[in-house]
């Protein structure tokens, strides 16, 4: 007979065979969640979570969204690598601060684009570990979840990787340049182009960077502005609860309930009405 797979097959958001891996635990190790770091990129935004999975659905302990980096000066370009990196430095932040951990485990503060692997520390709760979870996007070598990795790891995660898809990866000579990477988080490969763009097409700079210069935004001062970003989100990584806009009296677009009082007004109002038209025909 026909098996009918699952919706969201169905509909092309899940690979299962992908997410039977991530969410498959040990038996010896009894009930405990296995985490996987969620990295999914939308038209306007980056959604970084710590999830793990149960039989009713997955359960978020902890995200963070590259629209809120707004917040830390970053208020352009937020679909780009330096983006994914400041939302995956971020949303481990705000885990390890929740947790409590936030200052056994530090991370790394030098950021110059070399690995990092956080360490257990002895006589203290070990390193929070989590696994990659992609998706269905492609995992070439440079793709900006690699960034939101990098940043996740910078910021104090265990992240089983390696530096094989890190941008400055040569998969010919099998070398890593961390001074490539280093441009990137930094935004350094957007300035390039910035400044290429200004030379060569001083229109199409101005269409295609225009909120850049509306933000007072150069070529220069980006690096400056991601480093600020970086020391902002150590010092405050916790979640400000949104202000709805237009919140306050709810839009009614029906008639309001009148009161019997009214309705009887309303009656005599008509009578009358009726009789002055009668008097006057």
């Amino acid at each position: 007979r026909f098996q009918v797979k699952y919706r969201r097959r169905r509909e092309g958001r899940t690979d299962y065979r992908a997410r039977q891996r991530l969410i498959t635990q040990d038996k010896n190790k009894y009930n405990t969640p296995k985490y996987r770091l969620v990295v999914r990129f939308t038209n306007k935004d980056i959604v970084c979570q710590i999830a793990y999975a149960k039989i009713e659905g997955d359960v978020i302990i902890c995200a963070a969204y590259a629209h809120e980096l707004s917040r830390y000066g970053v208020k352009v370009g937020l679909t780009n690598y330096a983006a994914a990196y400041c939302t995956g430095l971020l949303v481990a932040r705000r885990l390890l601060t929740k947790l409590n951990l936030h200052e056994i485990y530090a991370g790394n503060d030098d950021i110059n684009g070399e690995d990092y692997n956080v360490e257990d520390v002895d006589g203290s709760p070990g390193a929070f570990r989590s696994f990659l979870d992609v998706g269905l996007a492609r995992t070439s070598t440079g793709a900006r979840l690699f960034g939101a990795l990098k940043g996740a790891l910078d910021g104090g995660l265990d992240i089983p990787h390696s530096v094989k898809r890190f941008p400055g990866y040569d998969g010919e000579t099998q070398d890593y340049s961390a001074d490539v990477h280093r441009k990137h988080i930094f935004g350094q490969h957007v300035a390039d182009y910035m400044r290429l763009l200004q030379e060569e097409d001083e229109d199409g700079y101005k269409k295609q960077f225009s909120k850049y210069i509306k933000e007072g935004i150069e070529a220069d001062g980006i690096e400056e502005m991601y480093k600020k970003a970086h020391a902002a989100i150590r010092d405050d990584p916790s979640q400000k609860p949104s202000v709805a806009q237009g919140k306050g009296k709810p839009k009614k677009y029906g008639r309001s309930r009148l009161s019997l009082q009214q309705r009887k007004d309303r009656v005599a109002q008509k009578k009358k009405a009726w009789l002055r038209k009668i008097q006057e025909d």
